[in-house]
């Protein structure tokens, strides 16, 4: 073998050490990026003792896995795989709301315009409340979902478009026992009544709530687990007033509840700014 040939030798094992190494540093760049959302994901979602749990399997699996000659190098692929498979199986439930959750920029400047109009949004407020405390006192069973603009189409399809300022006395029609809207669901946007007789996806952690609550609790509960909204729930066989957000209830909500939760819908905008 002559002098060229050693050359054209050399730079060929080179160019496929380069390419491996180059190869070997995507993947670890693009697994740690993964690691570093899925950790941020779990904090922010009060898992702390899943991110121990997490780090320690995967420091385990490597120092385990990687120095041993005979493990396959495909192993070292599939370990990671299987930590994100089983993150996403966990929380299941958050991902479909992130997903679901969109603002149109409609669905903005109509909010924009009426949040900062104390007048309007206060009348909304005591609206709302007089229409569920009437209702509950009658023992008439009702959702409304408080949205921003993000439900999707297939449930304002699903019932019937209203597109009105909110008032007591449409609220309590609406819900009134055997009319044809009072089995399902009122979308409130803001300021208007967009739609009433929705049906809504029941929340699959029957585990995590109570026997007594029926189908209309796990629809009010359901829809905050998939869409970031807030639902008020009232009971037909009891009259309780309950509020569900981000898949869990909250009962016997009384007036002051009630203000509390429309405020914060109303005003969640300038909340986040005084904070």
């Amino acid at each position: 073998m002559n002098v060229f040939d050693k050359i054209g030798e050399f730079f060929k094992l080179a160019t496929s050490n380069v390419g491996v190494g180059i190869s070997a540093l995507v993947s670890v760049i693009a697994f740690t990026i993964v690691f570093f959302y899925i950790i941020r994901f779990m904090i922010k979602n009060n898992s702390a003792k899943l991110v121990v749990l997490f780090v320690v399997a995967m420091v385990l699996s490597t120092v385990i896995v990687v120095p041993n000659p005979n493990v396959n190098n495909l192993l070292l692929l599939v370990i990671p795989l299987i930590f994100v498979f089983a993150f996403l199986i966990l929380f299941s439930v958050e991902i479909k709301r992130i997903i679901w959750t969109h603002k149109s920029s409609k669905g903005e400047g109509a909010l924009e315009s009426t949040r900062y109009d104390e007048e309007k949004v206060d009348k909304c407020i005591e609206e709302i409340i007089k229409a569920v405390q009437d209702m509950s006192k009658n023992d008439v069973g009702a959702i409304i979902v408080l949205a921003n603009d993000n439900v999707p189409s297939q449930i304002l399809d699903s019932g019937v478009r209203i597109e009105s300022d909110i008032s007591s006395q449409l609220i309590e029609s609406v819900f009134f026992p055997k009319t044809p809207l009072h089995d399902g669901a009122m979308i409130v946007d803001g300021t208007k009544i967009v739609a009433a007789g929705c049906f809504l996806p029941l929340s699959q952690n029957i585990n995590n709530i109570p026997k007594d609550l029926g189908t209309r609790h796990r629809a009010g509960i359901g829809v905050t687990e998939t869409i970031d909204v807030v639902s008020i729930i009232v009971s037909e066989e009891t009259g309780i007033i309950s509020t569900a957000k981000a898949g869990k209830i909250t009962r016997y909500a009384d007036y002051s509840a009630l203000k509390k939760v429309l405020g914060e819908y109303y005003w969640q905008d300038l909340t986040k700014e005084r904070r």
